[in-house]
Parts: structure tokens; sequence; C-alpha cells
């Protein structure tokens, strides 16, 4: 509903609450309900506050209020989608007629049209072709889907649809990102013509599309071939992968360890993201499967399964890229199987994922590249080891910060290509280095790259710790000169000053209060500062980047096709010197002045910035009185596990300009001495952790 008012959430939740002619749920929940949108159009209409819905919007929603569910009306959208893509005057004729028409021409046609993108009829083929009554509920969708792909291109119109149902269930998909996607597509080799890739666990296809050749290039021999157990997402991905490319597409919905669909394939590269802790994999079953060259996996070892599934799969010489979880590295249960892949030469790098990088967000995932060994091929005497976290500069990389992953692809791809070239790669502290098989072949047989790769020297060498040394003498000499001088007793009617609060200051308009970024929004620019709530409590720069401006309604990847004059999600506040930043969850007590360093960022989740008028406030007297115990304990609220500031609530002395900045003086100084001792603290803890990293590697002498 705000998309199609262009307003945002709460003001949706407003209206619910102040009109009684609001239309009423359809269905879903209490706390998620469902509005017909023929009603809510109408609603809108009669208010004023709609004037055209956008075209994205409404496939949206008929897609959604589909009566079989968004996932069967994503795969007809698809289909006829295809049909426009491939057959466009056939498209043409069977929709100049009526639905029900529609609905009975459209099998035969649709079947001319997937039969060559992804094989005759069969049991295991992912996309079947719908019948009459199936599709004549979707009749009215898959018009709309083509006038859709008439504006964006059919490509471009699915993977808007796709992204959106992905979106609206988080919970249902586990999603490969395109950064671990692209690294891993690129570990398996470059692209050529005839070349086979396989994803046996496909997902929503985000390997198989990152590795299929860009449409217009000579890709008639390349072909794609994915395995998935459920079979709406097998469909989903063949026409994702058709429409996106000119590749044949083979996809498949069975259990790929149980019932392999591709048993006979020798593929040139096998590309695969596979559940994790998965105990039943079918560990019971398949107890004499030939697969299990390098040894029989345990119950708990499924990833095991996969690595020698996606290794049978092979022609002899080529390249299996698996997303892993740590614990594959070193499970005890593990090590027969990780011995013999080292010993054969299967097993050519593990690279360590940042944390964040994909799901499970909190661990750093591994990335294990393996080569099927050809008859007379020689065992390999190194594996190599990288640790991607350390790529750029040899600091820490968070993986949720998108801006930053290109960086550490181009250092892992670098390392890794050297590796291949040479054999070798020689120790580079704290991110990669090669090492001998046999060194690895101990009782433990842990292939963790944090185990033999360990991190650089928290101080980085003596001569950075003699560096970090003066820093902290100076800053320590700085804050005793910033000492605050002995307190005297205030004025005996200071408890009885006339009291504002933040709230009647903003209806007065001597200041404006603006929401931190919640991700319904976005900055106007690609690479924006994003001062986060951690930045404020600890004053710190900011420590992260929003992400770029998209259309909520734009698929990934989409150039912003949104016609003049189209409602936009309002850009958010950006940081200006003299703003207050202080957060409002969690029950920290803190109130940032903005400053040059920190001007130009986007105030982060959980995060509130007050801009006062300078003529009515002083900012530090603002940021100083907002920062009293009593005050944030009057002003919040508590849940049973949280804390929330209501910014409104709190309040401040009513003093002339005078006053203001004779108290805005003194929070002012407090904050420099604040900022020196925290200076300190992590100069102090910077040496402590390199003498101690110094001394331990070798790099610090005793004396």
């Amino acid at each position: 509903m705000a998309r199609l008012a262009g307003v945002g959430r709460a003001a949706v939740s407003n209206w619910r609450r102040r009109h009684a002619d609001f239309p009423r749920p359809v269905g879903g929940t209490d706390t998620s309900p469902s509005f017909a949108l023929a009603e809510v159009e109408q609603w809108l209409r009669g208010q004023g506050k709609l004037s055209e819905v956008p075209l994205r919007e409404r496939v949206w929603q008929q897609l959604a209020g589909h009566p079989a569910g968004p996932a069967t009306a994503l795969l007809h959208a698809g289909c006829a989608l295809l049909l426009v893509h491939d057959r466009h005057p056939d498209w043409l004729r069977v929709s100049a007629v009526s639905d029900e028409r529609m609905a009975r021409l459209l099998p035969g046609v649709l079947e001319d049209v997937l039969t060559p993108r992804f094989g005759p009829p069969s049991r295991t083929r992912a996309v079947r072709t719908p019948a009459t009554p199936e599709l004549l509920p979707s009749a009215p969708l898959l018009r709309s889907a083509a006038e859709l792909a008439a504006e964006l291109g059919a490509h471009t119109a699915y993977e808007f649809l796709l992204g959106r149902h992905l979106d609206a269930n988080p919970r249902q998909y586990t999603l490969t990102p395109q950064g671990p996607a692209d690294l891993m597509a690129a570990l398996a080799g470059p692209a050529r013509t005839g070349r086979v890739v396989l994803d046996p666990a496909c997902g929503t296809g985000a390997l198989l599309r990152a590795a299929a050749p860009r449409p217009g290039r000579d890709c008639a021999d390349h072909r794609l071939y994915g395995q998935d157990s459920a079979p709406d997402l097998a469909a989903l991905t063949a026409l994702r992968l058709a429409l996106g490319s000119d590749a044949t597409v083979r996809t498949a919905a069975a259990d790929t360890l149980r019932a392999d669909a591709h048993a006979d394939l020798a593929a040139d590269a096998v590309l695969c993201h596979p559940p994790f802790n998965d105990r039943n994999w079918g560990h019971d079953e398949l107890a004499y499967d030939p697969r299990w060259e390098y040894g029989f996996p345990a119950r708990t070892e499924s990833e095991l399964a996969w690595a020698q599934h996606a290794l049978a799969r092979l022609r002899d010489g080529g390249t299996a890229v698996l997303l892993m979880p740590p614990a594959a590295a070193s499970r005890r249960s593990g090590r027969r199987i990780r011995a013999d892949l080292l010993r054969r030469g299967a097993l050519r790098a593990v690279i360590a994922l940042p944390a964040g990088a994909a799901p499970p967000y909190h661990l750093p995932l591994h990335v294990w590249v393996l080569r099927r060994p050809g008859a007379d091929a020689p065992s390999a005497p190194e594996v190599l080891l990288v640790e991607a976290a350390r790529a750029a500069d040899g600091k820490h990389t968070d993986g949720r910060d998108r801006q930053a992953w290109p960086p550490v692809q181009d250092a892992v791809l670098d390392a890794f290509h050297r590796f291949e070239r040479d054999g070798a790669l020689a120790e580079e502290p704290g991110f990669a280095l090669s090492v001998p098989v046999l060194a690895l072949l101990d009782d433990e047989v842990d292939l963790a790259p944090a185990r033999r790769l360990p991190p650089r020297a928290a101080g980085g060498g003596a001569e950075e710790l003699r560096d970090v040394r003066a820093r902290l003498g100076d800053t320590l000499r700085l804050t005793a000169e910033l000492t605050p001088p002995g307190a005297e007793p205030g004025p005996p009617d200071a408890a009885r000053r006339p009291l504002t609060t933040v709230g009647e200051l903003a209806r007065a308009g001597a200041l404006s209060i603006h929401t931190g970024h919640t991700g319904h929004t976005a900055p106007a620019a690609p690479g924006v500062p994003l001062l986060t709530e951690h930045d404020v409590l600890a004053g710190t720069a900011p420590s992260a980047t929003a992400p770029p401006h998209q259309d909520p309604d734009r698929a990934p990847g989409e150039t912003d096709t949104t016609p003049p004059g189209t409602p936009a999600l309002d850009t958010p506040v950006r940081t200006e010197p003299g703003d207050v930043v202080l957060p409002v969850l969690g029950g920290g007590i803190a109130a940032r002045v903005v400053d040059e360093t920190t001007a130009g960022a986007v105030p982060g989740r959980g995060l509130v910035l007050l801009r006062p008028d300078p003529a009515a406030l002083d900012s530090w007297f603002l940021a100083g009185f907002l920062r009293g115990t009593a005050n944030h304990r009057q002003a919040s609220s508590y849940a049973s596990t949280s804390a929330r500031l209501d910014v409104r609530r709190l309040q401040l002395p009513r003093l002339t300009p005078e006053q203001q900045r004779r108290y805005g003086e003194r929070f002012r100084d407090l904050a420099a001495f604040e900022d020196a001792l925290r200076l300190a603290g992590r100069l102090g803890e910077q040496l402590v952790r390199g003498m101690y990293d110094g001394l331990t590697d070798g790099s610090v002498a005793p004396e």
C-alpha cells in the first residue's frame, strides 16, 4: 500500500487507525494482514492518494494474490515470458482472444517453446506445461506480465518478479549472494564454448546464473544442468536461466543424492551450495554407492557426501567449487575422507570467506576447490589456504559490506591463479599460503586456514609497534591536559529551572527530528558512509557503507526505468555539522555532535538525528543535557529484554543563548576528554595485543 501511494509504511498504519472506512483484511495474520488490491485502489483513489498504480506493482500484486500461490503464479508467468521472449508472434496470436480461449490455446504453444529449451516432457523435467484449468486463473497475470516485458524486457521482468518473491519469503529460501556466486564461478574456470556446468543443489539458480554465458555470445554448445529436491525451485531456476542466456538448460526435480537425474554426466565444472548439517541425506540407503570413492561419509558429514558427488560428476581434470561450513574442514568424523582427498590430489584449495558473506551469516564459510584427478595425473604436492577476511590491505573485511567485496574477490582470484600457475604460493602473512600435503596429514587433518595461517601481529611488527607506543604517549599527555577542572557546586535554583522537551522544541521549529536508515529508504548515490549505532557509542567515524539507491520495485542489476512522475521513496537525511545523533535502542546513553569527519553520512538503524536551529539552540548544550542519566531514565520504556528511548520526551532547561553557550563549552571539553580516553584505550589495546603477537610469532625480540 505504501508503494501504491508513494508514502512510508507508518503513514499507512495511521490511515488504518484514523479512517473507519479503510479496507478490511481479506487474509494473512493479525500482524501481517492481506488486503484486496481492488478495494485498496478504490479507497486510495477516493482519498485522492492514488493517481495511477505502477505497472510493476500491479503485476506483483496479481502474482502475490494468485489463488494457487505465488510460486505457481511465478511459474506460469515465467512460461509466458519465455514465450514472449522466444516466439513473440505466437504470444500475440494467442493473447488476442478471450481469457478462456487463451487458456485453451496456451498449453500447446507453450510446449513448443519449453521442449527446445528444457527437453521433451519427462518425469524429471522441472518445467512442465501447465494445463488449461491451471492457466485460466492466471490469464490476467500473464497479460500484465507480457505488458511488463514490453516495458522492461522479458528477462528483467522475470528477475523483478522472482526477486520480489524471494524478498517476501526470506525464511523459505537459502540464497547464495551474488558476490560469493561470482567468485565460485570464477574459481571454476573461464567460460568457453561447449562447457558443461552442473549445480546438483541449484536452489534459486544463483551459481548457474553466475556461470552462464551472457546473451549474444557463442553459447550454442554451452549446457547448464541443475537439480533440486524442491520442484518449485528447480522450475523457477530453469526459467531464470533460459530467459537470461541462450545456453541449453536441463534442470530436474528430485533428491540428488538418492535419485540423481544426471548420473551419466561428465561436467567440466560443478558449482554447489549444499544443505548444511543434514542428517537425513541417505546414509542408510547409500552405503555401497560408487560415488564414495574417497570413503563412506558419516551420518554427520553430509557435506562430504556432496563433495564426493560433485567429484563423481566431473570429467577427468574438471573442477568442483563448493560452499562449505567451516566445521567440514576439521570435524574428526571426516578426517579420513579429507586425508584421501589430499593424498590423491583432489583437494586444491580451501578459502575462508569473511563472516557475513553468505548464510548463515554469523559463520565464516569456506569455499573448497576440488579437481577430479585423471588416471595418470600426479598427485598435487601442495594445497592453497586463504583467509579472505584479510584480503584487502590486511584489514578485516565484513562479508556483509558489498562495497568491500570486489577487492576481496580480486585478491583471492589473484592468489589462486598464481598458485595454479606455479604449483605453490609463498606465504602472504594473514592472507594466503600453500601448504605441503604431507604437513596436513596429521592426526586431525585440519584444513581450516585459520589453523595454518595465523593473522598478522596486531601491531604490524616492531616498527609499527614503536609508532603505536609513541602515539599512545602523546595521547596520554593530551588526556592529562584535557582532564576537567574540579567540580564546583551549581546554583541553588538549578533544580527548579523551567524545562522543555525535544517534542515541544520540534513543534516550535527549534529543531527537526529525523529517523535513521531502515532499509525502506536509500541514499541518492552509491558508497555513502553509514553511521551505525556502534559508531556513535564508540565515538568512531562511520564504519559501514549504505546500499546504493535502488527503486524497491526494481530487480537487482536492473537499470532504472521508472517513468517520470512515479512516486519514489524519500532519500534519507544525511548528517551535517552541528547535528546531534543519538541511539534509541538498547539503553545506551550517548549523544554525538556531528563534526566535519562525520558529516555527509546516513544515520543507520536505531539512530535518531536532531537538527537544531543555530539561532535557537546550541548543539553542544543540546547533546550534553540529552546525555543525563536521569533524563534517559524518565524518557525510556522497557520490554522484557530491551529498552527504547522516546526522544521526544527528553528534557532540557529553558536557557538564554548565552547560558547555553556556557554549558556547551563545558560539554565540548568533556567530549574532547572522552575522545582522548577512548583513543588511549584503543592504542593501549593495540600495543598490548601487538606485543603478545610479536613475541609469540618471533617478529619482536624479548630484549
